[in-house]
């Protein structure tokens, strides 16, 4: 298939209950606060890692939907693979001098693997597979409102070393929120996508891993997360027909009204609207949740 024709911005709103969505390891694994505001962070590499991990369970054994950055995974050997596939040997450090070859190279670890064909990757190691910019770029999850992590007490019966087996159970500490509606922005370039091959079916695995990314992702630390919102604004011209940030700021979230004194602790405490009479000619927009 060819590469996508359009340019996307999408805004993407989820949540967290009694769960630790994103630690903060130089904090202890801490949620991620916004020291200013307090209000919650969740990074861009978080996000994608749910969304590789979705489409590695849908997508699982099926040609051209690998994933590169996986856990354990040794780079080279995954830049080795486009090399021997292509019967390149590979110098140190070097791409082939001739350009063709390196961009073949290229081209084939673009094909191959989904997410340096949405998401880009800098593949410049010992064996070297040249650099992608990608066409999706993911902004950090921010909080609507301010956040309060808790630290919770926790017990275990068992003990993990045989001198402490007289022990009658050990202790530990896991962070909370206790309630957050994150809202995050997603951009596509469609001229990007031209670059990597990122076509029509790669974006509708992509809004399918948005909706179900967290329905695959549970765990204790993480509690209760659900996609609540994913609005998607599709401009018919390649370039755009209007900057994002006018976009996003016609997207309104907030309290409802009457329960702004009190935390929230349910999406239903928030109401969302979208001006639709702010949005330029030359886009649309679509809710897909």
């Amino acid at each position: 298939m060819t590469a996508i024709a359009n340019r996307y911005e999408f805004v993407y709103l989820f949540d967290v209950t009694n769960g630790n969505p994103n630690g903060d390891p130089d904090a202890g694994n801490l949620p991620r606060l916004d020291p200013e505001t307090n209000r919650g962070l969740i990074t861009d590499v978080c996000l994608k890692r749910k969304l590789r991990n979705y489409v590695a369970l849908e997508q699982e054994s099926q040609p051209g939907f690998a994933i590169y950055m996986q856990e354990k995974a040794v780079l080279n050997n995954q830049h080795k693979l486009a090399y021997q596939a292509l019967n390149i040997e590979p110098e140190s450090r070097k791409l082939p001098k001739e350009e063709a070859k390196a961009r073949e190279l290229t081209a084939w670890m673009c094909k191959n693997f989904f997410d340096i064909r949405a998401f880009g990757a800098v593949m410049t190691t010992d064996i070297n597979a040249g650099q992608v910019r990608g066409p999706i770029q993911l902004a950090f999850a921010t909080s609507i409102d301010p956040v309060m992590p808790l630290e919770v007490s926790i017990t275990r019966m068992a003990v993990t070393n045989e001198r402490d087996v007289e022990k009658e159970r050990t202790m530990g500490r896991k962070y909370i929120v206790p309630y957050g509606l994150y809202r995050a922005h997603g951009f596509i370039s469609a001229k990007l996508a031209e670059r990597t091959g990122f076509d029509e079916a790669d974006l509708q695995l992509l809004w399918r891993g948005l909706a179900n990314m967290f329905e695959h992702d549970r765990s204790a630390a993480r509690g209760e997360m659900a996609a609540r919102k994913l609005i998607v604004f599709k401009h018919d011209h390649p370039m755009g027909d209007a900057p994002a940030h006018t976009l996003f700021d016609a997207v309104h979230v907030r309290r409802v009204e009457g329960e702004s004194d009190s935390p929230a602790r349910s999406y239903a405490d928030y109401r969302v609207d979208i001006d639709k009479a702010a949005i330029p000619a030359g886009v649309s927009v679509q809710e897909l949740l």
